[in-house]
């Protein structure tokens, strides 16, 4: 359940990608017209447009991006799938169609049914309808609608089922929802932190987007990001879902990375800085944070609860003392500069020294807890092993994955293929399969077996080459 729930995070950040776009659209036209929105000049008019038909379409964006990411070969016939559900769920269960059914007012929840949530169902569905299917072979009278070409068939089919579940159960979702809400923004100050730190807490799993889209789309009537960008909230209320976290991405993070440099061992510093370097640039110039969090939220828990609980402080802080920034991806540089003009900024220029004393704070923090506590952050590894120093003696990456895949027990006994800066981040269902010699023959530098469902086997800088060899032969 837990890889499942990993994967529908990873996926999530497809459709989220194309936010960026919509965020340069909407802050140059910002810039253009600070006043008037558009209403003075045609270019900001028009690219404010842009802009928001990527942000108003969002949920549809989910339940294609969601469905073509978790399909096992990420095939576009798993989008078509997803949008075929989107539609059909939302025209199902639309206001209209229910007052059809039922001869009376339908629910107000159903009036929301377009929303992130369920693009997000839909997504699902339609990549778990591809996934099961995909290779479904039919009778010779019917076998133009054999293998992928059934996907959207079945789609349709349990999205019928899915929409009779949903007709008794959404009105109760969407009132825990928006109660929820309701709840948290009641809090003010403290609400808007308790929001972040769950935020940060549910990445591991994903569900953080689901959170999101109760707080910065329309599922339960907040809507604070369209509502910063479109300048249809409240000034100095509108963005305290996400002025908080330009403190923590833009230089929280960053520190958190400088203080695990700072704690690599001597002959591990090389291949920690390419690692940290890489994501602390990331996190602040973009405020995608995934590379650097999960740099440590598996090997040092204890310091990723840490770093879910600053963030709530520092929500709490800005919220107090008053500074609105708004993104349309994240809380990086470029958001935050864009944002400068958004009809409900305000002072966002005082994040700049709440930032800088929470880098100092992450520094601090994260340089006493992984030193008293021996934590095993980047660079930190049991194995004194220099992996940034590996010079393989082979350019047949190929060759190599199919020595190592051998190995492993061959591709069915391989669940997952992903890597780190040196290593291999293996996977596997039976460990009894796993032939050492074998994969050490492919010339690795070594290899290392957590637990019984992984293992990891160090390639040294060029390990890219090799996972992506692996990936084509599975």
């Amino acid at each position: 359940m837990m890889k499942y729930l990993q994967k529908l995070g990873k996926s999530l950040m497809l459709p989220v990608a194309a936010l960026p776009a919509a965020g340069i659209l909407m802050g140059i036209g910002y810039w253009l017209d600070p006043t008037g929105w558009g209403a003075n000049n045609i270019i900001s008019a028009f690219l404010l447009k842009a802009g928001g038909a990527l942000v108003d379409n969002m949920a549809i964006l989910f339940a294609i991006g969601v469905a073509v990411g978790m399909a096992d070969d990420h095939e576009g016939t798993a989008g078509l799938a997803g949008l075929v559900s989107w539609l059909m769920l939302t025209t199902l269960l639309s206001s209209g169609a229910v007052s059809m059914y039922t001869g009376a007012d339908a629910n107000p929840a159903f009036a929301k049914i377009q929303n992130q949530f369920i693009g997000i169902v839909c997504g699902v569905i339609g990549a778990s309808c591809y996934n099961k299917f995909k290779n479904t072979r039919l009778p010779d009278a019917l076998s133009f609608f054999s293998g992928k070409r059934c996907v959207a068939i079945v789609t349709s089919v349990v999205t019928i089922l899915v929409a009779v579940v949903l007709f008794f159960i959404w009105p109760a979702i969407y009132s825990a929802l928006v109660n929820f809400g309701i709840a948290i923004t009641g809090m003010g100050a403290v609400g808007a932190g308790i929001y972040a730190f769950l935020n940060r807490l549910l990445i591991p799993v994903g569900l953080h987007h689901a959170l999101n889209s109760v707080f910065w789309f329309d599922v339960a009537g907040i809507n604070d990001l369209g509502n910063f960008w479109a300048g249809t909230g409240t000034l100095g209320q509108t963005g305290m879902y996400m002025a908080g976290f330009f403190p923590v991405m833009m230089f929280g993070l960053p520190a958190a990375a400088l203080a695990m440099y700072h704690t690599a061992k001597d002959t591990k510093k090389k291949a920690a800085a390419g690692l940290l370097l890489a994501a602390a640039l990331s996190s602040f110039f973009t405020g995608v944070t995934e590379p650097l969090e999960f740099s440590f939220m598996f090997l040092a828990p204890v310091l990723y609860v840490i770093h879910a609980l600053l963030t709530g402080v520092s929500a709490v802080v800005v919220t107090i003392l008053g500074p609105r920034a708004g993104f349309n991806f994240s809380a990086g540089l470029v958001d935050y500069v864009l944002s400068f003009k958004a009809p409900m900024a305000v002072n966002p220029i005082m994040l700049i020294p709440i930032g800088i004393v929470f880098g100092i704070i992450y520094y601090v923090i994260f340089r006493a807890a992984i030193t008293a506590l021996d934590l095993k952050t980047p660079g930190r590894e049991d194995d004194d092993l220099d992996e940034s120093a590996i010079e393989l003696d082979t350019s047949d990456f190929d060759g190599m994955a199919a020595v190592i895949l051998e190995g492993l027990g061959g591709k069915a006994n391989v669940t997952s293929i992903d890597n780190c800066i040196t290593r291999l981040r293996l996977e596997i269902k039976d460990y009894t399969k796993i032939d050492e010699k074998k994969i050490k023959s492919a010339g690795v530098a070594g290899i290392i077996r957590p637990s019984k469902t992984a293992i990891q086997i160090i390639i040294g800088p060029k390990v890219q080459f090799v996972a992506d060899a692996m990936k084509k032969l599975v």
